[in-house]
C-alpha cells in the first residue's frame, strides 16, 4: 500500500509533540556533595565528553573481549531562560565505551540537533516534549525540528543512528560521534516517525513502526540502512506504542490502555487510562500485513518488551516489563525530574504466551524487572533468558541491581550494587568461542554515587549473582543512558 505523509500524520506540530522514553539518567563532573543523593540522575551534563581512558579498579578483563558499547540518553533538561518538564525531554547525549586489549576509552556527544541549536541560541528549551509546552519562540516546520535524538542507538551499515520516536533517525560517525545529519528513507516520507527500539534479525534486516493516532507505518530496512518496503495498518487501540517486537515470521504489537484520547499538548496529556478496554495484542504477518489477529489480555500498562519467539505449533512468547499503569509516564517521570519521590509500583517481569487456539495470557513473575534485554543472535528464535534491571521500588524508580531470569525454571538470579549505584540496562556480550545461550558477558555502566564517577561493569551471565568480572572507573559521572548495543 502507497503511504503519504498527508495519509499518516496531522499535523507535523503534534508529532513534534512526540517525545520517548523511560528512567535513568545522571550527570558528567558529578559534585561529591551529591554523592548520597539519586537525584543526581536528573542532574544536566555541561558539555561534551572528550575520548579519555577508564582505570581498571577492579578484577581482570577476560582475554579477546573487544568491541563498542554505545548508549544514548537525555543530558540537559534546563537552561536559564526555561527548562524541560518532563525526564524524557532532555537533549540526547550518546556515549561510546570501546573495549580492546583490557582498556576502555570512553567518549560522548550531544546530538547536534536543530533543536539544540535554536535552544542554544535562545538560552531556554524551546521545544514541545512528551510533557514538556512547547515555547512560544520555537520554531517548528516538521517533527525532525523538535527532535532531542535522545531515547536509543544503533549501528546500521558503518554509521550509528541516534533515535527518537517521533521523527527521523539522526546519522553520526560511529566513532568521532559527529552528527552527520537526518536521515530520509524515502523522499515522500521525510521526518516520518521512527520508534527508537527497532526489531533486529540475526541477519541484521531492520522491521520498525512509527506510530501516531491509531496508525503505524511498517519500516522494511536491510542492514545497510536501505529501505526495502513501507506500509501502512491501522491498531484497533489508538494505544501509546514505544517498543514491539516480533518473531522470524510476525510483527507483534503489544496496546495498551493507555489511550489517545485528545489533541493536546504536551503529548503526555493526550492520553488517558482506560482499563476496561484491556490489552490487546495485534500479530501481523511480515510477507501480508493484511493478515492480522488480535489476542485479548488483563489490563495494564508497559514501555519494553522482549524478544518474541514462535513454537512449532504457533504459540507465541515474549517477556515484558508490566506496569500497573501509565502514571510514571504522565506524572511520574516529571516528578523526578524535579526532585520529587514517586511513590509509584515498578514494573514486574511478565511473560506473554499467545496461544495457537486464539487465547492469551500473562504469567506473572513478582518480579521487579525493567529494561528486558536477550542474546541478539537468537532475536525472533527460541530463548530461555532474560536480562533486566530489578531493585527499583516506591520511593526510588531507579535500578540497584541487574538480574537474569530463566523462563524454563522460572528462576532469577540477580547481583545488587547497593544504594550507591544507579544501574543502567545491560547487554549481552557474546563469549569468545561460545555458541549456548548462556555463554555470555553482561555490560554496562552504573552511576556510583558515592565516587560521584560513572564505572563500567562486565558481568558473567552464568554466574551473575556473583558480580562483575571486571569494573572500569571513569573521572566523570555520565547520564544513565536509556538504551543502548553493543557493537
Amino acid at each position: 500500500m502507497q503511504i503519504s505523509r498527508r495519509s499518516f500524520l496531522g499535523t507535523s506540530a503534534a508529532m513534534a509533540a512526540a517525545s520517548v522514553l523511560t528512567p535513568d539518567v545522571v550527570r558528567a563532573a558529578a559534585a561529591l556533595e551529591h554523592a548520597s543523593n539519586w537525584a543526581l540522575a536528573t542532574a544536566d551534563v555541561a558539555a561534551d565528553i572528550a575520548p579519555r581512558r577508564l582505570e581498571l579498579v577492579h578484577g581482570r578483563v577476560p582475554q579477546g573481549l573487544k568491541g563498542t558499547l554505545y548508549r544514548n540518553g537525555p543530558a540537559q533538561f534546563r537552561r536559564p531562560g526555561r527548562s524541560s518538564d518532563h525526564w524524557f525531554d532532555g537533549d540526547g547525549m550518546v556515549r561510546r565505551w570501546h573495549v580492546e586489549d583490557g582498556q576502555v576509552e570512553l567518549t560522548a556527544r550531544f546530538a547536534d540537533t536543530p533543536k539544540r541549536r535554536q535552544e542554544e541560541e535562545a538560552g531556554a528549551m524551546l521545544m514541545p516534549g512528551f510533557g514538556t509546552l512547547p515555547d512560544p519562540r520555537a520554531r517548528i516546520g516538521s517533527a525532525d525540528d523538535a527532535s532531542p535524538a535522545n531515547t536509543s542507538v544503533h549501528k546500521v551499515g558503518d554509521k550509528i543512528w541516534a533515535l527518537w520516536e517521533a521523527g527521523s533517525p539522526l546519522e553520526m560517525d560511529a566513532v568521532t560521534l559527529e552528527t552527520k545529519g537526518f536521515v530520509t528513507l524515502r523522499p515522500d516520507l521525510k521526518a516520518m516517525p521512527f520508534l527508537a527500539h527497532p526489531r533486529i534479525e540475526p541477519d541484521g534486516t531492520i522491521w520498525n513502526l512509527g506510530v501516531a493516532r491509531g496508525k503505524a507505518i511498517v519500516w522494511h530496512l536491510a542492514a545497510d540502512g536501505q529501505l526495502r518496503d513501507t506500509g501502512m495498518i491501522d491498531m484497533p487501540m489508538a494505544s501509546y506504542v514505544h517498543d514491539f517486537t516480533a518473531t522470524a515470521r510476525h510483527l507483534v504489537i503489544l496496546l495498551q490502555p493507555w489511550v489517545q484520547t485528545r489533541n493536546t499538548l504536551p503529548l503526555s496529556q493526550a492520553f488517558e487510562w482506560l482499563p476496561d478496554q484491556g490489552t490487546k495484542v495485534l500479530v501481523i504477518d511480515k510477507d501480508d500485513l493484511s493478515k492480522q489477529r488480535i489476542f485479548e489480555l488483563p489490563a495494564f500498562g508497559f514501555f519494553h518488551v522482549g524478544d518474541a519467539w514462535e513454537e512449532t505449533d504457533g504459540t507465541i512468547r515474549f517477556d515484558v516489563a508490566a506496569h500497573k499503569d501509565m502514571m510514571f509516564a504522565a506524572q511520574g517521570a516529571q516528578e523526578v525530574l524535579h526532585g520529587v519521590p514517586l511513590h509509584h509500583e515498578p514494573a514486574e517481569m511478565a511473560l506473554v504466551v499467545l496461544g495457537s487456539d486464539g487465547r492469551g495470557r500473562l504469567e506473572r513473575t513478582g518480579v521487579v524487572g525493567e529494561f528486558p534485554r536477550s542474546d541478539p543472535r537468537r532475536a525472533g528464535l527460541s530463548r530461555r533468558f532474560s536480562i533486566h534491571t530489578t531493585g527499583e521500588r516506591a520511593g526510588r524508580p531507579l535500578a540497584t541491581a541487574i538480574g537474569v531470569t530463566d523462563w524454563s525454571s522460572g528462576r532469577t538470579r540477580r547481583f545488587d550494587f547497593g544504594e550507591n549505584h544507579v544501574v543502567d540496562e545491560m547487554v549481552y556480550v557474546p563469549k569468545q568461542g561460545g555458541t549456548d545461550e548462556a555463554d555470555g558477558w553482561l555490560i554496562g555502566p552504573t552511576v556510583n554515587l558515592q565516587k560521584g564517577v560513572s564505572e563500567l561493569h562486565l558481568l558473567d551471565m552464568a554466574h551473575v549473582e556473583d558480580g562483575p568480572v571486571c569494573t572500569w572507573r571513569a573521572d566523570v559521572a555520565l547520564p544513565a543512558a536509556f538504551h543502548g548495543n553493543w557493537v
